[in-house]
């Protein structure tokens, strides 16, 4: 982090310019040096434009660990010298005893949505940087994820009515916590980012070594940005297959045979998004989705009809290779 330069207030103009398209955003701060130079950033940029957009803070207390709420109200403090408004979201129930970061992660979301939705917020920013997105790409490599996976967190993504926005995500993480140091605002250090139970720790840690052996945080971006253009081009072949084999006129579902003619990662593609519009807010593990994608290509190879189901839907393919995809019916006691 030595010698790293802050942002220029261009640069800082510059990252931030994407939220003047909203005019009521959340910023998502856990107290760490990346959301704090968020918030100020944000802050000062907001009165250089007469208090537009409008800024508003949350901090989770997630209730893991016993600092988390005077953590939270540090945040709380901090916006206030701000001009911003904050508030504390907390997060009720059992703490989990395993899969402790993903549920953390969970919660957070589940209660910045339903807040930004609650006090009319079009738009939720966090402070993820480039080296967050060279670790999830990483993470998901370990992980064998596809294209989709191995493109890493997006700049921008919708969910309803809020866009989850991170200006900060080609932005490395010593030059915002540089910029934080230059704008003279405190922060305060998460432990659990020392800690080795968690996978993102285990391999931060291994950072210097990767890099050695040529695994570096700029190559792993490269990759994710590469993933990110294969993504796209498959997902618009995907979307030209559905308009070519998707069979009208009927209420469920329904392919032509020429759908199997297509490359296997297309045929996916079109099974992944068929199953979403027919049972949405179900999420399918791509292993599943490929065994499916096999299972049907061999019966359609055989001219044999097959059913599956997977995700709450009824997949029906005939002899004659045509598919078709319904909501699974309750099942029986």
């Amino acid at each position: 982090m030595t010698g790293a330069a802050p942002l220029t207030a261009a640069e800082s103009a510059a990252l931030l310019a994407p939220l003047s398209a909203y005019n009521h955003i959340l910023l998502a701060v856990s107290g760490g040096p990346d959301s704090m130079a968020l918030m100020a950033l944000c802050a000062r940029w907001a009165d250089a434009h007469g208090g537009a957009p409008r800024f508003s803070v949350a901090s989770v207390d997630h209730g893991f660990r016993p600092e988390a709420r005077s953590e939270a109200e540090f945040v709380c403090r901090e916006a206030a010298q701000l001009g911003l408004d904050a508030r504390i979201l907390t997060r009720t129930g059992a703490v989990p005893q395993t899969g402790l970061q993903e549920a953390a992660r969970e919660a957070r979301y589940d209660l910045l949505y339903a807040h930004a939705r609650a006090i009319g917020a079009q738009a939720l920013v966090t402070a993820h940087h480039a080296d967050d997105q060279a670790e999830t790409v990483l993470m998901r490599l370990c992980r064998g994820s596809g294209p989709g996976g191995l493109a890493g967190m997006r700049t921008d993504t919708p969910r309803g009515a809020v866009v989850l926005l991170r200006p900060f995500l080609n932005m490395p993480r010593a030059r915002i916590a540089a910029t934080l140091a230059g704008l003279g605002r405190a922060s305060i250090a998460d432990p659990s980012n020392s800690d080795r139970r968690f996978e993102r720790v285990r391999l931060r840690q291994l950072a210097e070594t990767l890099a050695d052996l040529g695994l570096s945080r700029d190559r792993l971006l490269l990759l994710g940005q590469r993933a990110a253009r294969a993504d796209a081009a498959l997902d618009r072949a995907a979307e030209m297959a559905w308009a070519r084999h998707r069979m009208p006129g009927e209420q469920a579902l329904s392919f032509s045979p020429g759908l199997f003619g297509e490359a296997q990662e297309i045929l996916l593609r079109v099974l992944a998004k068929a199953l979403a519009r027919t049972v949405p807010d179900r999420v399918v593990r791509l292993e599943r989705l490929e065994d499916l994608g096999q299972a049907l290509s061999a019966a359609r190879a055989q001219n044999e009809p097959l059913a599956r189901t997977l995700g709450g839907v009824l997949i029906r393919l005939d002899g004659a290779g045509r598919l078709r995809l319904t909501p699974e019916g309750p099942r029986r006691a």
